[in-house]
Parts: C-alpha cells; structure tokens; sequence
C-alpha cells in the first residue's frame, strides 16, 4: 500500500522530515565563511553535492529557519563576502562538527565553540578546518533564493579555486575511499559512516554497454530467486558465455544434474559473491533444462 503525500498539505516540519529521511545518506558541506568585518563562522549543511569537474562547482544551501524564518549566518556572510571554504567532514571529527551546528548568536567563532584549528587559506579570506581530511577554498558565482518562506532554500553555487587535501589520506598518490572514513546525513539525528563492511562495488562497463536485463532469458528475468540487484548485476555483463565456456563451468562444478531452482541459488551466491560470469553460465545452462 503506498501513501501519497502532497507536499502542500502537510506541515513544513513534517515535510522536512520526509525530505531528509527519504533523500540520504548526504554528503555534508562544513563551510567556513566571513562578514565584511571579518568575523568567521563555521556550519554544517548537508543539501550539498558537487555538479561539476569543468569547471570545478559545488552547491549547497543554508535554508531559512523552519521556525522563525531567518536567514542562517552563513548566507548573510556570503552575501557581504562571496567566498567560502567547503571543509569535507569524516568520522574523526563528527562529534565537534555537530556542535557547530548549534545556532550560535552572530559574531560567534564556532572554530572556537568546536574546538578546531582555524588554518588561513590562500586564495580566500574565509580560514580552512585543519582537522578536515580536505578542504576547498570556493568563490561564489552565484546565489539563488528558492523563496522567502519558513525552511526555503538558498543555492550558493560556488567554484573551487584550490584544494588541500591531507596526505594521509592517500595511498599511491590516489586519494583513498576507506582512509577518509567519511560520515553521511540520514534523517533525524542519524548518521551513516562509509567504512569498509559498509562499502561495496557495483561493476559498470566504462567503453561498452552492458546486454541490459531485457537481453536476459524469461526464465531468469523471472526468477522466483534471483532479486532486482541479482538481474541488475547480470545486465551489466558485456558478453553471454558461449555455449562452450558453459560446458565447461558446468562439467567442472559437478552440476549437470542440479534443478533449475538449485541452479538459480548458486547463481545467487555466485552474484553476491561476485562471480558474475559463472552465475551467468549456471542459469543459461538452468534454462537448458
């Protein structure tokens, strides 16, 4: 049963809620801003993403207050001053990232609430996290005010102008996915942390396409085993074993007298584990039968 929800009549809280529960985890935008006085300031914002390599651009946005309507610091700051660095937040620094998001009086130096390094940056005025595992000092090329109604968006559309990264967090010169121990956005107070049990890889053909699941036999598009992840997996697949390579594969397994459903659980197996051509082979052969 699906419920149906109109954004128009439901509640902004309650709506806000459904946005951010249902769209993560969220990457999180730690920017670094200042007034035209010099006063910094530290928020964490996780309607952020990055939209382009050509030039190098980023968004996020600092929403207005759900409560009161008021606009955050950091989109009174970059109004006055268009530049930002966007700090990236992993797992060794989450806690103190959370506490800056505490809605601190204007003039107040979250660095200092947060207990990080303030680090001058080179190209902008706004300082850099030390802690963070990278940071991009950021020019705005522009702001777009979605509306100015309780918890409306403000996009800052930004360029990257330079990036620290520290080195740590490399291996073999190639910035390192399990080194940056990266923290995501859920819904209410949760957070999700991209270590290594939590990652996987989805193979995907880069130069060539993948057969696509309609290519697949009706008998395995069928399947009362296989899932929609097992049929997206086999679609990926470049090629169809020849009719050799699956003698083979069967003969070698000892297979040539399982079911069609014994065959389709090893597929499984064979998926989940990664085999994808021998699963392939398995249920090309099941449909034989």
């Amino acid at each position: 049963m699906i419920k149906t929800i109109d954004p128009s009549q439901v509640s902004q809280p309650e709506l806000h809620s459904i946005l951010l529960t249902a769209v993560a985890p969220r990457p999180i935008c730690f920017a670094s801003t200042v007034d035209k006085e010099g006063n910094v300031n530290l928020s964490p914002f996780s309607f952020f993403n990055v939209f382009s390599s050509n030039p190098p651009v980023m968004i996020f946005s600092p929403s207005r207050s759900g409560r009161d309507n008021t606009l955050k610091h950091t989109h009174e700051n970059i109004v006055e001053v268009p530049e930002v660095v966007i700090n990236i937040v992993n797992h060794d620094m989450v806690e103190q990232m959370s506490l800056s998001s505490t809605a601190y009086d204007k003039g107040i130096n979250e660095f200092v609430k947060a207990g990080f390094t303030q680090v001058p940056s080179e190209k902008v005025k706004p300082p850099r996290v030390g802690e963070a595992p990278v940071s991009f000092e950021c020019s705005v090329m522009e702001v777009i005010e979605l509306a100015q109604t309780p918890g409306a968006g403000n996009l800052i559309i930004v360029k990257v102008e330079l990036i620290h990264v520290n080195d740590d967090y490399f291996t073999n010169g190639i910035l390192d996915t399990e080194k940056l121990d990266l923290v995501g956005r859920m819904g209410g107070s949760w957070y999700i942390r991209a270590i290594k049990d939590a990652l996987f890889e989805v193979p995907k053909p880069l130069r060539t396409h993948g057969i696509g699941v309609d290519a697949l036999p009706k008998g395995i598009r069928e399947s009362e085993v296989l899932t929609g992840n097992n049929l997206g997996r086999l679609g990926n697949l470049e090629r169809i074993p020849a009719t050799k390579e699956i003698k083979v594969i069967i003969e070698k397994e000892g297979l040539q007298n399982a079911s069609k459903t014994e065959l389709h659980t090893l597929a499984k197996q064979l998926l989940e584990e990664g085999d994808t051509i021998k699963a392939m082979a398995l249920l090309l052969y099941g449909e034989s039968l």
